[in-house]
């Protein structure tokens, strides 16, 4: 017999997110159900994220992120909005304190409706990111894709914002490379033992940040929070952007501050919500809460 549990499919800015209510429960959403759900157009998603009972002392949740593959993530910017847009509308508070795998968040809902998330300091040591080996300057490592005299990208900046990204700046339109073709290559690469999330990035005319993302575990994306907060991150370190910079995600802008005072990254945008329903975790199963509910059996 299933054991049912609510979700609620949003989006961050076209980032689909599944946010599964496990609260009260043991075990979490399985890799099998994962897949089954990202594989169902209905409840396709970029990221689910778990909801738990707290396991420390002053937060509000614990959070497991899982990709559309199955795997676990340890960071999803988007995801973490969605999560704030729906603990605010079941308890009425605005501000959160989070817990996942890679640490703590602070995240906050405004009264314009909008989110931000406190995605805590970068990382740029090459086994903090991780790397295979040792890269003093991780602003621009040896990696290209393409022939060696003429590449079509190289000399990524690579960064951890809980996850690791390599970011590669590119002259052109961000849409004309075929992400879709080196993303997969890139992930899976040698150099990035935990995989990585590829983004190609291109500074505008009026300073703002393009930005594409092929998605560690979950491929092409319209918007990655994480990925956002990287290539801003990673332009301030190479002088192309200020601190404070607009991401433009093929979902929409995200408004990224890189902190001075203590270095943190601080990430602003909206979350959706699209339907609601009860999923069976260890299935997959689910059905929708309208009364024309659809039930997909796996």
């Amino acid at each position: 017999m299933a054991d049912w549990v609510h979700f609620t499919k949003m989006n961050g800015l076209g980032n689909e997110i599944l946010v599964v209510d496990m609260r009260g429960r043991d075990g979490t959403v399985t890799p099998s159900a994962a897949i089954a759900l990202a594989g169902d157009p209905a409840t396709a998603f970029d990221q689910i994220m778990a909801v738990h009972d707290p396991r420390r002392s002053g937060t509000d949740a614990y959070l497991d992120i899982l990709n559309a593959d199955g795997s676990m993530a340890q960071a999803c910017g988007n995801g973490m909005r969605c999560v704030v847009r729906r603990l605010a509308a079941e308890t009425g508070r605005k501000t959160y304190r989070l817990e996942t795998v890679a640490g703590l968040l602070q995240a906050r809902e405004h009264d314009d409706g909008m989110i931000d998330v406190d995605m805590g300091a970068p990382e740029f040591a090459w086994d903090r990111i991780p790397l295979a080996r040792p890269i003093e300057d991780t602003r621009a490592i040896d990696l290209q894709i393409g022939p060696v005299d003429a590449p079509v990208l190289h000399a990524p900046s690579a960064v951890s914002m809980g996850n690791p990204h390599a970011v590669f700046w590119v002259e052109r339109d961000v849409w004309s490379y075929a992400l879709e073709t080196y993303g997969p290559l890139l992930e899976s690469h040698p150099l990035f033992p935990e995989r990585a999330n590829i983004s190609i990035a291109r500074i505008r005319p009026d300073g703002a940040i393009d930005l594409r993302t092929w998605e560690r575990g979950a491929g092409l994306t319209r918007a990655c929070g994480s990925a956002a907060c990287a290539a801003a991150v990673a332009a301030a370190r190479l002088g192309r952007a200020p601190r404070q910079v607009t991401v433009h995600v093929p979902g929409g802008p995200l408004d990224i501050d890189w902190r001075e005072t203590d270095g943190h990254v601080i990430m602003t945008g909206p979350a959706e919500e699209a339907f609601s329903g009860v999923l069976d975790p260890a299935s997959g199963a689910w059905r929708a809460e309208a009364t024309a509910a659809r039930e997909r059996q796996p």
